[in-house]
């Protein structure tokens, strides 16, 4: 029996101490956008976006997360219900590149391999952040401080692998994301807080994770 019990031990020690510091990953998806060139639908006009990122492990509850995101927006006021003033329409395309430091909260403990902390394979989770966004529209190009803020959902198929879907919506610090033309086409002034652009990514992750926390665990489950 004692030879069975030391022979089993190192398979404990190898599903208790599989746990990571850091992630990496990328990912693929598709952007909204709302603005003077789009008031109402926000996928009105889909353009595409990937992302690079990197996540710091905190603790099966919380992670802190780096990205970087490249992206499609678009916008035309001709598909609009409301008219612009002199029967004028506008309409523009931009390629945006973001990058921004995100907090995540899991509302379950999320992991795999250590039974005693509850671990669950998949999570819901709520995201917020602060970005920097740089843009270009009609060779005129800018750059603000942008919010984040989405939900998302985790599932870990395998010990160090984990897929994810997310959705953010993001507010800019900025009313010329959709060009110079479309920062004040009907004359109200909008100011640093009651701008009207804002845009969306909804992404699908992939990510693998790396650098263990514990080489050795002695905790006996």
């Amino acid at each position: 029996m004692t030879l069975i019990i030391l022979a089993l031990l190192p398979l404990h020690k190898a599903t208790a101490q599989e746990d990571y510091r850091f992630s990496i990953g990328a990912g693929f998806g598709m952007t909204g956008y709302l603005g003077d060139a789009n008031s109402a639908n926000l996928y009105q006009n889909p353009g595409w976006t990937g992302e690079l990122l990197f996540r710091y492990i905190w603790n099966p509850r919380i992670n802190l997360k780096t990205n970087f995101f490249i992206g499609s927006l678009s916008g035309d006021t001709s598909q609009m219900d409301n008219v612009m003033p002199d029967g004028q329409n506008f309409k523009f395309n931009t390629t945006f590149y973001e990058l921004g430091e995100m907090f995540e909260f899991h509302f379950f403990n999320y992991g795999m391999g250590e039974t005693y902390r509850r671990l669950k394979r998949w999570t819901p989770y709520i995201t917020a952040g602060l970005s920097l966004t740089a843009w270009s529209v009609d060779k005129k190009g800018g750059a603000a401080f942008t919010i984040p803020l989405g939900i998302g959902f985790k599932f870990k198929p395998s010990l160090r692998w984990n897929l994810g879907l997310e959705f953010l919506m993001k507010k800019t610090f900025t009313d010329k994301l959709d060009g110079a033309s479309l920062s004040d086409p009907i004359g109200i002034k909008s100011d640093f807080m009651k701008n009207t652009d804002w845009y969306s990514t909804l992404t699908l992750t992939v990510t693998y994770e790396f650098s263990k926390r514990c080489a050795v665990c002695h905790y006996k489950d």
